[in-house]
């Protein structure tokens, strides 16, 4: 398996010091940020002095009921092409649920959601795989996700999960320790276990990133700095196989430079501390408690098994956006928090991508959407929601008659069209006028 050293997530905010960066070896981008055909600057010099620049996917839901979109799957293979990339990675999660299996509608979450360790989810998840790396032209990796809830009627451990996974379809693991602390505190899993069950000649590389904890729930940010335990499970690992490679996350709340530098040394220091204990008292690194791979026969329809997944995956996806009731064995309080992470994930992103919505509505910006998002649930991606947001609020109340309402009105007119908006006055004007005759 190729080595590929220490990196870092490349994000536009840090690109300047990412080129910068002493030691990094390799750098991860987010598949969907990037355009193929119009890669940034920065990841084309860094490609030109050599390091290796990996496109992770979020948006695939290999672990949701249905086959991997077709489309999804070409944009992910254009990417990798286009960045010239050895591997390719992806999320073992579902990111909607819903639609004609369920004869209800299509819903996203905007974010990863866990799915259930069972024999259907198992057996529609390396279904999906191998569809995907059929139509994928490098290897495919898979990460494990942090999660705030658990699914009742579970199976299987993490590690034995993965076990079966890796083993019935040769895909490659993406082992994200951050994820295994998260899930230690939020779901009393023991990282240590799940390591030991690992099947190490899988691990394509490794994520390390930041959290914090509160109210007894760890929240997987990648805005703050890499705390010990999380230091401490990478040490484990290390202590058990040398990982390819290592790297580290940040999305949010970007520190100066030096103090990545600091967190990428930490890394390093624990990479050296679990490869010195690896050579002395190695900690038994045994599947024993997995049970026996059960490869699903030749011929044998995942259908009846992607009926009962979408079920109860838009169930559960329906009680944490729709403020439908909570499926029988879920905690309903642990359903609260992660229906609350999800509603200010997505007021967050929409902020990002519409970044002139909490200019015009200003401290009401949050206030509005949250509100909005209650009883409006996201069934496209978050430009659709952003624009789905201003339609709302112009049709409602919500917003009385003044200069926001009246800068909104401009901003949806100029964007909802199927035309890209453009730089000419004239242009903007025409069109502009067209669609407000239009609404008349």
């Amino acid at each position: 398996m190729e080595r590929l050293g220490t990196g870092i997530g490349w994000r536009p905010e840090i690109a300047d010091a990412v080129e910068r960066m002493p030691g990094i070896d390799w750098v991860e981008v987010v598949a969907e940020n990037v355009c193929p055909g119009h890669l940034p600057e920065s990841l084309g010099r860094l490609r030109e002095r050599g390091v290796t620049v990996i496109p992770h996917g979020v948006s695939l839901g290999l672990g949701g009921a249905e086959r991997p979109d077709a489309g999804r799957l070409a944009a992910l293979a254009e990417r990798v092409e286009a960045l010239g990339a050895p591997l390719v990675t992806e999320h073992i999660a579902f990111v909607r649920a819903g639609g004609t299996r369920t004869a209800s509608p299509l819903l996203e979450a905007g974010h990863l959601l866990p799915v259930p360790r069972t024999r259907d989810a198992l057996d529609v998840l390396c279904e999906n795989i191998r569809i995907a790396q059929d139509a994928l032209p490098v290897p495919l990796a898979v990460e494990n996700i942090a999660a705030l809830i658990s699914w009742p009627g579970e199976e299987m451990t993490e590690g034995q999960f993965l076990y079966e996974l890796a083993d019935r379809t040769g895909v490659r693991l993406l082992v994200d320790v951050a994820n295994l602390h998260t899930n230690h505190v939020n779901r009393g899993e023991d990282p240590a276990k799940a390591l030991a069950e690992l099947p190490l000649e899988a691990i394509a590389y490794v994520h390390v990133a930041g959290g914090f904890e509160r109210d007894g729930v760890w929240h997987d940010s990648h805005a703050h700095p890499v705390p010990e335990p999380v230091l401490g499970v990478l040490a484990d690992l290390a202590s058990r196989v040398s990982p390819p490679g290592v790297l580290l996350e940040r999305d949010e709340n970007f520190p100066e430079p030096a103090e990545l530098e600091r967190e990428l040394e930490a890394i390093r220091g624990a990479l050296e501390k679990g490869a010195t204990e690896r050579g002395a008292a190695r900690a038994t690194a045994s599947a024993g408690d997995a049970e026996p791979a059960r490869a699903t026969r030749s011929g044998e329809s995942t259908e009846p098994a992607r009926q009962r997944l979408a079920l109860a995956q838009t169930a559960l996806l329906s009680a944490l956006v729709a403020g439908t009731p909570v499926p029988e064995g879920f905690d309903g309080v642990r359903l609260g928090v992660q229906a609350r992470a999800l509603a200010g994930k997505r007021a967050d992103v929409v902020a990002k991508i519409a970044s002139e919505l909490p200019v015009i509505l200003g401290e009401r910006y949050r206030g509005l959407f949250l509100a909005y998002a209650q009883g409006h649930p996201m069934t496209g991606g978050y430009r659709r929601d952003a624009l789905d947001f201003a339609e709302h609020l112009l049709r409602s109340e919500a917003l009385a008659e003044g200069s926001a309402r009246r800068e909104l009105r401009a901003w949806w007119l100029e964007r909802s069209g199927p035309v890209p908006p453009s730089r000419r006055p004239v242009v903007r004007a025409v069109r502009a006028a067209r669609r407000v005759l239009a609404h008349r």
